[in-house]
């Protein structure tokens, strides 16, 4: 029985193959007689469905990707030790100290005090002592300057007026979302500056205690630093009273090719995580950027998914009105002995041929154009520098989905017009 059968499979495979080979030779015979711009034309469909697939998707998550790469390259540092729930500050922030400035994998690291406070302004204009002044809330950050700008690079998000010296000791910087010159919004709950610009005297109200300072300039970081105010640190300690080295924040900046899990197990096994909260950049970033990106994703994969049902659509019209106009033609094909199967293959390669140029096409485009300039030149979204996330694994799959959707858009119209009969074909009837 099983010698009876082995010839017979032997038989449709060595077929199957015969009908391969014709059917490649029918399409590369097609293709080549079809209108160079036509078949132009239909590779650039299939690029730009592709490319719809990819950089759809790819724009919305690079949106949320570029605020996480924000949040790490201008706030938290590869790695933030932070206050404890239950405390006021970093117990043993000396001792913390001293394991950064002699663990191989950290190039550099800011001390940060934190306050909850408050901006006024304009209260030198009021007419009467009862009359409101200009508010704002914000956190009051009490920084090393030279540390801090080599962890967060923050000079360089000054949009206006100059950056902290460590000699100022009246002076602050502002985020731009404190100021209605750059965050004009008016709703309850929510309050700005306006009329205030560097050079203003403002006042910086911290645990009760007031202190008058001059603006020196303002930032936009699109990072939380962006609701801050900046002063020196030893000034916000006069100002809290504080007289201990203990601060509220560790934002630690890793050597290149360096990984913050192990330096977060690292200070954990010296027992850190008794006196501080130690995270990388992801387990501190807010999570309502995670829940967003899936989000975005989900929005990206659907937008594609009607670029993809349009592509079959015309790869389904572009080969039926091919058939049909080509009737009289499948019909002496048949009527020599060509099998209907074969006819089929060749329309199906037919339209492989245009989905394999439109990946590469779309690829090359994605890989070698567009990540690598929107790398160089984000998308200037109001709280991130949008850029576009795209991965080989998921180029390729999403190019064996246009695959697929393609072969069933190419097989269902020759389908259709070889199941005709060969003599009305002939005849075109």
């Amino acid at each position: 029985m099983k010698q009876g059968l082995y010839p017979t499979n032997k038989h449709k495979i060595l077929n199957l193959l015969q009908s391969i080979k014709i059917g490649f030779f029918l399409a590369f015979r097609e293709i080549k007689k079809a209108n160079k711009w036509t078949t132009l034309l239909i590779i650039v469909v299939m690029s730009l469905t592709f490319l719809n697939l990819i950089v759809v998707s790819g724009i919305l998550v690079g949106l949320l990707e570029g605020a996480t790469d924000a949040n790490k390259n201008r706030y938290t540092g590869e790695l933030l030790i932070s206050t404890l729930q239950k405390k006021t500050y970093i117990e043993r922030s000396d001792y913390i100290r001293s394991l950064l400035e002699n663990h191989p994998y950290v190039e550099n690291f800011s001390m940060r005090y934190q306050e909850g406070g408050a901006i006024e302004a304009n209260y030198k204009n009021r007419t009467r002592l009862t009359d409101a002044v200009d508010t704002a809330g914000g956190s009051v950050f009490g920084i090393d300057p030279v540390a801090e700008d080599k962890v967060t690079n923050i000079s360089k998000y000054l949009i206006e007026g100059e950056y902290l010296d460590p000699s100022d000791t009246d002076k602050i910087l502002l985020g731009a979302n404190l100021l209605f010159k750059y965050t004009p919004i008016e709703a309850p709950g929510f309050s700005t500056l306006k009329n205030v610009e560097v050079g203003s005297k403002v006042r910086v109200v911290v645990s009760g205690t007031t202190r008058e300072m001059t603006v020196k300039g303002i930032i936009k970081s699109k990072a939380d630093l962006d609701q801050g105010i900046f002063m020196n640190g030893r000034e916000l300690k006069k100002i809290i009273g504080r007289d201990d080295n203990n601060v509220d924040f560790f934002a630690v900046k890793m050597k290149a090719n360096t990984d913050p899990n192990v330096l977060k197990q690292d200070l954990i096994n010296q027992g850190i995580d008794q006196y501080a909260k130690v995270q990388t950049y992801i387990d501190a970033q807010p999570k309502f950027l995670d829940d967003m990106k899936k989000t975005f994703g989900l929005l990206g994969n659907i937008i594609g998914s009607i670029g993809l049902v349009v592509a079959s659509i015309t790869i389904f019209i572009i080969i039926f009105v091919n058939a049909i106009t080509r009737r009289r033609y499948i019909g002496i094909l048949k009527g020599i002995g060509i099998r209907a199967s074969v006819i089929e293959i060749s329309y199906i390669i037919q339209s492989l041929f245009y989905a394999l140029f439109g990946i590469i096409l779309g690829s090359i485009l994605v890989f070698l154009v567009l990540k690598p300039y929107l790398a160089a030149n984000p998308i200037d979204f109001p709280f991130s520098d949008g850029i576009l996330v795209a991965t080989f694994i998921g180029t390729v799959v999403r190019g064996i989905i246009l695959f697929i959707a393609t072969l069933i858009a190419g097989y269902i119209p020759a389908r259709i017009v070889v199941k005709q009969n060969t003599l009305d074909a002939i005849l075109g009837r």
